[in-house]
């Protein structure tokens, strides 16, 4: 029987306050998170634009929390240097948006940084089944990328189940990340289906009770729906 893997809770930074990004970094570091992510948009793969490299550096300093970067752009190799630069540690490009998704992986994996694959809610899980041997983690949309604050998709969660059966069929150490409204209603379905990274930005940064409780909250109701104990 496999071990569960530790849960893991990522808030996104797509939440925060832009102003003083550097503060909410710090203050996500206090509430206990595990790692920050950056969603990078570029307005041509999803209809936003967000943030790129040079912002991502200067809250480096900020936290010594480890920083993912989810490229949700086109040709992420472009750039790809530049955000291992600014100081992420991993780096999420999207299937959808790679011509060569082997070699791209490769090139992240030579830069120093762990590479990650994020598959959109209608690309099968079988998508990433020939690179798992480059990949650090997948990650399953729970939503279509692009915005926050949008409805968690429930059947979603069959291809999460079919993609940590893949992973632990492969035998390798590979996260399974889930990202889309996430929340206390929707925590615990993608955590029994085999996820173990979640990542939340409205549910954490809109707690009145500060994100503190959000995290702590998140984490116990994943880590009940995964069979997994917490330290005291």
């Amino acid at each position: 029987m496999t071990t569960p893997r530790p849960v893991r809770i990522v808030p996104s930074t797509l939440s925060a306050d832009f102003s003083r990004l550097g503060a909410e970094c710090a203050a996500l570091e206090a509430a206990g998170a595990d790692r920050l992510q950056w969603d990078v948009m570029d307005g041509v793969f999803v209809p936003n634009l967000t943030f790129g490299p040079d912002v991502i550096a200067a809250c480096r300093s900020h936290t010594s929390l480890p920083f993912e970067a989810h490229l949700m752009v086109q040709t992420p190799e472009a750039l790809a240097g530049r955000y291992v630069e600014a100081g992420c540690g991993l780096l999420i490009v999207h299937a959808e948006a790679c011509v060569h998704l082997h070699r791209t992986l490769g090139q992240i994996r030579a830069l120093g940084a762990a590479a990650g694959v994020a598959l959109n809610p209608s690309t099968p899980a079988a998508a990433v089944a020939e690179v798992l041997d480059l990949t650090d983690m997948v990650l399953v949309m729970t939503v279509n990328p692009g915005f926050g604050g949008q409805k968690y998709i429930a059947t979603m969660e069959p291809k999460i189940a079919e993609v940590r059966r893949m992973i632990d069929q492969s035998g390798r150490d590979i996260d399974l990340e889930v990202d889309g409204g996430i929340g206390p209603a929707t925590v615990a379905g993608a955590a029994a289906a085999g996820a173990d990274v979640f990542v939340a930005g409205s549910a954490v940064f809109g707690r009145p009770e500060g994100p503190a409780a959000a995290v702590a909250e998140l984490r116990r109701l994943a880590a009940a729906a995964r069979g997994v104990e917490l330290c005291p």
